[in-house]
């Protein structure tokens, strides 16, 4: 379990060794929004394993999010309202600002911080026996309208989570191209609207009582409200039984639940252009290059 809360995830291997008394869970300390912490963090995985069969690319941040209640409105008038309520385009907005490493925090912890760690940790992740995989949690939210190769960290706009997540896209759709041939698979879902410590943030406490009867009426309407938790990781579960190999690299798996609680996945094509992806990658690369100059004695 990689977690940047201590507390939190020696709470969570307690509370599955309670179930699971057999089980072997470790924990390592890693914030995402760091590099140093991730160049740490990796040494020590790579010290301790020989091999990585799953790892689930799972950090994400959205600071200050704000609703455009005037963009909720227009969409009411227009019709478009469910596509709004299910996608958030046009509706969600955030303030962004530079982390210490001087990048753009939202970039850098919902997908560049993640790429350095699948940098950092490709020699136990290629050449093994069995396929490794590694599933990035992306959103419906993820939008191209919000991406820009220009300016990819997303530091002239208000939609730095959308951003981020098709990024996200891109980045998986690319590692597939490069690196099936080693051995290793990535894969992309979304969890669907799950009621969570970062959505409670975008409206009062007050506000979601009251909208929870509605929401659950929309359910009936919008198979991506999944709500809880553990139906946003149905995706998640029942990417952990497929091969890899039969997976569509262009889809994302969505986790769905009906309006009478019942949990499926369903595959939907991303809408990302291959060559954008190869072109983000490069840039990827370089940004990497950059970045990590100054912490030389960190890499191996």
């Amino acid at each position: 379990i990689a977690c940047r809360n201590v507390q939190k995830s020696e709470a969570t291997r307690d509370l599955i060794l309670a179930t699971h008394p057999a089980a072997q869970v470790s924990t390592v300390e890693v914030d995402l929004g760091s590099l140093a912490s991730i160049l740490r963090a990796a040494r020590e995985l790579r010290c301790r394993f020989q091999r990585l069969d799953f790892v689930y690319l799972n950090a994400g941040i959205m600071p200050n999010p704000h609703v455009n209640f005037k963009a909720l409105w227009h969409g009411l008038l227009t019709g478009k309202v469910l596509h709004m309520l299910t996608t958030a385009e046009g509706i969600m907005t955030q303030t962004d600002r530079l982390n210490g490493d001087g990048l753009q925090e939202v970039f850098a912890t919902n997908l560049f911080g993640h790429f350095i760690l699948v940098r950092q940790l490709q020699s136990l992740l290629c050449g093994n026996e069995k396929p490794s995989r590694l599933i990035w949690t992306s959103s419906s939210n993820a939008r191209e309208s919000a991406f820009s190769l220009s300016d990819y960290q997303h530091a002239k706009g208000q939609e730095s989570y959308s951003s981020s997540k098709y990024a996200t896209d891109l980045t998986s759709v690319v590692l597939n191209r490069k690196f099936n041939t080693q051995g290793l698979y990535s894969s992309v879902v979304c969890p669907g609207l799950v009621m969570s410590n970062m959505t409670y943030r975008i409206l009062p406490v007050f506000l979601w009582k009251l909208l929870m009867p509605i929401m659950w009426l929309i359910r009936f309407f919008a198979k991506t409200y999944t709500l809880t938790p553990y139906n946003g990781a149905e995706a998640h579960v029942w990417l952990f039984k497929q091969k890899p190999e039969y997976l569509d690299s262009l889809a994302k798996y969505h986790s769905c639940t009906s309006g009478l609680g019942k949990c499926y996945v369903e595959p939907r094509k991303m809408d990302v252009d291959e060559d954008t992806a190869e072109k983000f990658y490069q840039k990827l690369l370089e940004l990497e290059e950059q970045t990590l100059e100054k912490y030389r004695d960190l890499l191996d």
